[in-house]
């Protein structure tokens, strides 16, 4: 197993986790939008590539597509009162043929332009760099009075309603971001490995919910660590048992198998101790 691959792939998908942590643990929001957000995240951040952007450019054009779609998921749920899991299905699914539009064609290879990891020198530092600075503006952002609201409203959003704030307007605005930050992984991972993949987002959700939920598992004892960190540090737990499945002969396509039943035994576990796996 390559230490450095598991830890860049870790931190990558890590941004993604600390999305769906908003949007599942803070809002309180089952959002399925991000199996299409994650993989629109790749389609526009090639195609910004294939038109001669940089790669800075890519990723902060996915992270604008990706809010985007957050958005307007929430718009469906608080403006036009439909259930959450049904708007993001329909999100999702209307994603698919807008990542196909934005693509062209079901992949696009990337290994002729320039890009972030074109080099493949420093390609760690690059990443930890960018995660930090999105780890420390999403933790900036929670201490702010948005942030504070966007908690509020997951715990109880009569509280809100009786402050006199529309928590619709909040629900927008935390599912824009949960899914900008989604998105902007999707399109980091496909400069890393090289290509955009229509498929790409498939499973975003069960992967994002096994890194929480394994990084609550881990540190909810620490009550003094950041709920971002949790997030980061459940991604790469979870790519590294992923890399052991496959070191010790799974398939490829077994993984998601893997995945499902990392949730299943961590959550009927949870449940036999009483432990509260969600900490926001």
């Amino acid at each position: 197993m390559d230490f450095l691959s598991l830890l860049e792939q870790g931190l990558i998908f890590g941004i993604m986790a600390i999305g769906i942590l908003i949007s599942f643990r803070i809002l309180n929001f089952p959002d399925l939008t991000v199996d299409g957000s994650f993989a629109t995240g790749a389609a526009v951040s090639a195609s910004v590539l294939m038109s001669g952007g940089s790669g800075i450019m890519a990723i902060l054009a996915a992270l604008a597509a990706g809010f985007v779609a957050g958005s307007i998921t929430g718009l469906i749920h608080a403006k036009g009162k439909v259930d959450g899991i049904l708007a993001g299905i329909l999100v999702m699914i209307g994603l698919y043929s807008i990542n196909l539009r934005i693509m062209g064609k079901p992949n696009i290879p990337l290994f002729a332009v320039n890009h972030l990891f074109a080099s493949k020198e420093g390609n760690l530092l690059k990443i930890v760099m960018i995660t930090i600075v999105v780890k420390l503006l999403v933790d900036l952002f929670l201490r702010t009075h948005a942030g504070f609201v966007l908690r509020a409203l997951g715990d109880n959003s009569r509280v809100v309603e009786g402050l006199g704030i529309d928590p619709g307007n909040f629900k927008i605005l935390g599912l824009g971001l949960a899914n900008g930050l989604v998105a902007m992984s999707g399109g980091l991972m496909s400069q890393y490995q090289g290509f955009a993949d229509i498929s790409m987002g498939i499973g975003t959700l069960v992967t994002g919910l096994a890194s929480i939920i394994l990084g609550e598992s881990l540190l909810k004892r620490f009550g003094f660590v950041a709920i971002t960190t949790i997030a980061l540090v459940g991604s790469f737990v979870y790519r590294v048992i992923l890399a052991t499945a496959l070191h010790y002969g799974l398939e490829p396509s077994d993984l998601k198998l893997v995945t499902a039943f990392i949730l299943l035994v961590i959550l009927i576990l949870e449940k036999k101790v009483g432990g509260k796996y969600a900490r926001v």
